[in-house]
């Protein structure tokens, strides 16, 4: 799986994040389809969190990736 193409997807969602007050760092990305993310900003402490990166960052990359099985905070 393209580390680059896995960035330029997080790049398309970043501002909604930004809006938030929260960003996304890609910190890696497995041979097993499993990305590993870290977030920042308000996303870290938010309750939330588990519903952003399921339902919006994890679903954006599969749509986009078919690829990647699964998006995880490193």
């Amino acid at each position: 799986m393209d580390k680059e193409k896995v960035q330029d997807v997080l790049d398309q969602i970043r501002p909604g994040l930004q809006a938030d007050g929260g960003d996304v760092e890609l910190v890696a990305v497995e041979d097993d389809g499993t990305v590993k993310v870290r977030l920042t900003g308000a996303c870290a402490g938010c309750p939330m969190s588990t519903m952003t990166l399921k339902n919006g960052i994890e679903r954006a990359l599969k749509d986009h990736i078919p690829e990647v099985k699964e998006v995880v905070q490193a």
